[in-house]
């Protein structure tokens, strides 16, 4: 992997994430008839819990270098995401993008559980649930993709569906992917780990200042780098040259869909962890389907 394509994945990330957030804050505003923050808000959060004082709980080593563990990781996430058609440079794997993935939201699960606060170590249990119900979703999708393009690397994924288009299998994985989308973005009606009004922002509570800063941004990477893998491995199309205009076409496609999830957001009350894992129990069964067929050569 080229340091140019790690540098260009990472500030993508970094400087775009906030944005398509102040997106989702302001459609959610329209909906609600209300007029809103300004698209620049989440930058200005960010900023200004930077320039605070670090409040800690403990002492734990743990709860202190948690959130730059969080950021760290979802930014590995999205330098080993292809973001680019014919960008060979990315030539990770599937295998150490979910690790990184995991690896991310397993800090934040550590994180909230270091702080000792009843209502951070709730919010981790159930960030564990909300993990092991989405991930295997992902993973599913993923594997169906791979064993079309017989290969693990995520950009021969893109390229073998950009050369032979969609497949049922691929299509069945594509709408997995989809369904679990908007649990994997922590968003309404799967916002069920951080849950304000129950458990004031879960794994989050105890968090102030800088380290604060770095997991919400964190949180921000990942939701702009799920959005992202989907539109790149199961929606590549139309095959745009040179690289960036690709890039461009790809970020259209990704605030798309944060638009539908910012509606979605906005019109859905949060599910019962019951309701949640049900309902991705039947997600999972879409994408398992998609890998049957896959391996069957359909």
């Amino acid at each position: 992997m080229s340091i140019a394509a790690i540098v260009v994945n990472g500030v993508l990330a970094l400087l775009l994430a906030p944005l398509f957030e102040g997106v989702t804050r302001k459609i959610k505003a329209i909906i609600h008839s209300r007029q809103g923050p300004p698209l620049t808000q989440a930058y200005i959060d960010i900023l200004k819990l930077l320039g605070k004082e670090d409040l800690r709980p403990t002492s734990n080593s743990l709860f202190r270098f948690g959130p730059a563990m969080v950021l760290a990781s979802f930014l590995v996430v999205a330098a080993l995401t292809p973001m680019g058609v014919g960008n060979e440079s990315v030539g990770a794997d599937m295998v150490a993008w979910v690790y990184f993935l995991t690896l991310g939201a397993a800090a934040i699960i550590i994180t909230g559980a270091a702080s000792g606060n009843p209502f951070a170590v709730a919010g981790g249990a159930r960030e564990i649930m909300i993990l092991l119900s989405v991930e295997p979703i992902i993973v599913a999708a993923l594997i169906t993709a791979a064993i079309k393009s017989h290969s693990l690397r995520l950009v021969d994924m893109v390229n073998w569906n950009l050369v032979n288009g969609p497949t049922i299998s691929l299509v069945g994985a594509g709408v997995a992917f989809f369904l679990a989308l908007q649990a994997a973005l922590g968003k309404l009606p799967f916002d069920i780990p951080e849950a304000e009004s129950e458990i004031v922002d879960g794994p989050l509570v105890e968090l102030s200042g800088p380290n604060l800063a770095l997991l919400k941004l964190g949180i921000l990477v990942r939701q702009f780098v799920y959005c992202f893998m989907l539109v790149a491995v199961f929606l590549p199309w139309p095959a745009l040259k040179p690289w960036p205009l690709y890039i461009l076409s790809g970020l259209v496609k990704v605030l798309i869909l944060f638009v539908l999830a910012a509606v979605i957001e906005a019109v859905s009350p949060r599910l019962r962890i019951d309701q949640a894992m049900g309902y991705m129990g039947r997600v999972l069964f879409v994408a398992l389907a998609a890998l049957t067929f896959a391996a069957i050569g359909v």
